[in-house]
């Protein structure tokens, strides 16, 4: 299931065996396991054990499998939590594969993990007792539907369009859009503000450096030079010098670059650059506004530049200066 049903599922079910949290979203995992323990688990000293999944190889899966069997003190579960827990499909069935089977009843496993693992892991979301909850990035409309909908429980409007350039602004990162969220709503509080504007997010959430390059691309793009300055501007009160631009320029076109030219659905193409699939579709609607062979000439430009810089022909400075020259009036130059 995903996870914007797990709530309501929990309120249906009550307590299950295993829960596997899975994806890249650190928002989702986090919440759903606050979720569970706010609900099963009274007493987190005696109730309650963590482990680190990378520590837990071979015999060291008894430990794991000890304070499963566990009985609970005072809670209602006694609950065992593991992160990046990827065990091989060997270590599974000579150790796991019989709590899985029958897991115990007072006993409540959670494992959270990034990712599915590698090859020759076991795949835990297909064993049994198993509830697999997909803490994968959100599509745009179901983040801007959280943010309005958190906003409107606490007293404050906020519409469609200011809900997006937040999402925006943190790169659709549920940690971050909560944290910013938040600290919104706590200014509307202070203030006894209303309604959230998109002057309000301007002047309180600080675009993330990633969405910075988005609208750099954006500019150059449209070639608004101007625009394009800002956003420089900004990107150096972040840290970014002209070798930090340019080295971040070139990665940008590269990516944009590789996947226009790649065939299949997001997912196949995430896996295959070994990226997100969120930045996939991202990369392809960037990727729209410029032609494959303009792609693959930016990324040139920048690299070159790049190398010139580290064979010590140019200054980090000058080097900028000649990439924003092609990309901005190299054009107008050959028609003279």
């Amino acid at each position: 299931m995903k996870y914007v049903d797990f709530k309501k599922f929990t309120d249906e079910n009550g307590a299950q065996s295993v829960y596997l949290f899975e994806g890249e979203e650190v928002y989702f995992r986090e919440r759903g396991e606050a979720l569970l323990k706010s609900r099963f688990l009274q007493e987190p000293t005696l109730d309650f054990v963590a482990f680190d999944g990378s520590a837990l190889k071979g015999d060291k899966l008894k430990t794991l499998v000890d304070a499963w069997n566990c009985f609970p003190f005072i809670s209602q579960k006694r609950v065992v939590r593991i992160n990046e827990f990827y065990p091989t499909e060997k270590e599974y069935e000579f150790y796991l594969e019989t709590l899985f089977n029958d897991p115990p009843q007072d006993g409540m496993l959670i494992i959270c993990n990034e990712n599915k693992g590698k090859a020759g892991t076991a795949v835990l979301s297909k064993k049994p007792n198993v509830t697999y909850v997909d803490c994968g990035r959100s599509d745009e409309e179901t983040i801007k539907k959280w943010i309005y909908v958190t906003c409107k429980r606490a007293g404050v409007y906020a519409d469609g369009i200011t809900c997006g350039k937040l999402a925006s602004y943190c790169v659709f990162d549920m940690s971050r859009i909560s944290k910013e969220t938040e600290k919104l709503l706590a200014y509307c509080e202070a203030t006894g503000k209303e309604r959230l504007t998109d002057e309000l997010v301007d002047e309180l959430v600080y675009a993330d450096s990633e969405y910075k390059m988005y609208e750099l691309a954006n500019a150059i793009s449209r070639k608004n030079y101007g625009l394009y300055m800002r956003i420089v501007k900004d990107l150096t009160t972040q840290g970014y010098n002209e070798t930090a631009l340019l080295s971040a320029l070139a990665g940008y076109f590269k990516g944009l670059y590789e996947t226009s030219i790649c065939r299949g659905s997001d997912k196949e193409v995430a896996t295959a650059l070994g990226i997100k699939e969120y930045a996939v579709k991202k990369n392809r609607e960037q990727a729209s506004k410029f032609s494959k062979e303009s792609l693959l000439t930016l990324y040139n430009d920048v690299y070159g530049a790049i190398s010139a810089v580290k064979c010590g022909e140019c200054t980090p400075d000058g080097a900028f200066k000649t990439v924003t020259a092609k990309l901005f009036f190299q054009e107008n130059e050959k028609r003279r």
